[in-house]
């Protein structure tokens, strides 16, 4: 096996990154590796200096491909030879003093709450199974700030709608409990009754299925949000990240700490492993459930 598999294999499965994210990784190794085969002798990527990658970079500028995307590249081959240099098949990292190229802050712009409002009570969804589980993925987003990988990965046994709560598994197999507004778990339970039906169920374990009874996947999920949202707003990007931005700025504008809400994204120490004790998820629960738009309604 090579080292650019052996790469992708740590990505998938230590890293915890997703399949998309992987197979990304690799075409900037493959561009890279093509750039070496013409204009250095295809030198191997283990023997490459700095000098070699600065003549990349040169090469893309000159090219004129934007400096984000450079910077993405070169952010790829920084993993890379860092998992070499991990593994001991490199002793020197040739881009450990590499500095990014300076780029232009984007400010991303949150849908509002009247784009929400819009997608969850206006639009007519299909009857049965999948207007249930459309609207249940938009919600779940919009009210968890969960990741895309994390709603796709989401066990049925990780949801429990006792407690009003779902464990979710996040980067590098982080473990965090976020609580479930009272209308969700009513979406939920709803959700259930129908995905019961289901001529054939492929994946019991996911809460998220395709109508075929597979788990849902991240091609599938970013055009749902893009379909949906596509109705009601004319930004540009449309997508589950954006929920989640959205999910934190609409908490932070009705009054929460940014405490709570970094522990709810799983930005903080308090997303490690670790179980929350009953009196710190209780209150999280409370700062949760008084702070959140869609438990005004």
């Amino acid at each position: 096996m090579s080292n650019q598999q052996k790469f992708q294999d740590y990505l998938l499965k230590e890293k915890n990154y997703s399949v998309l994210t992987a197979l990304a990784y690799g075409k900037d190794l493959q561009f890279f590796q093509k750039f070496l085969e013409k204009d250095f002798d295809n030198t191997p990527l283990e023997e490459v200096s700095y000098t070699l990658i600065r003549s990349w970079v040169v090469s893309m500028v000159d090219a004129e491909m934007s400096n984000t995307s450079v910077n993405r590249k070169i952010a790829s081959l920084k993993a890379f030879y860092k998992f070499l240099l991990k593994t001991k098949q490199i002793e020197i990292n040739p881009l450990s003093k590499h500095k990014a190229l300076k780029t232009a802050k984007k400010i991303q712009i949150p849908f509002s709450e009247e784009e929400l409002d819009k997608v969850l009570t206006q639009i007519q969804y299909k009857e049965g199974f999948e207007g249930l589980r459309d609207k249940l993925i938009i919600d779940l987003f919009y009210t968890t700030g969960i990741r895309r990988s994390e709603l796709i990965s989401l066990q049925i046994s990780n949801t429990d709608l006792v407690t009003g709560t779902i464990k979710v598994i996040g980067k590098r197999n982080k473990e965090r409990i976020i609580p479930l507004l009272p209308i969700i778990r009513q979406q939920i339970k709803a959700y259930l009754v129908e995905r019961k039906q289901l001529p054939l169920i492929v994946d019991s374990d996911n809460l998220i299925l395709l109508s075929n009874g597979n788990k849902g996947n991240e091609t599938f999920v970013y055009r749902l949000i893009n379909d949906y949202f596509s109705n009601v707003s004319e930004k540009v990007k449309k997508s589950p990240h954006m929920l989640r931005h959205t999910f934190a700025t609409h908490m932070l504008n009705h009054g929460a700490d940014l405490n709570s809400i970094k522990e709810l994204l799983g930005h903080s120490s308090l997303a490690s492993t670790q179980v929350y004790t009953n009196s710190s998820l209780a209150e999280l629960k409370n700062v949760y459930q008084n702070a959140h738009p869609r438990n005004q309604k």
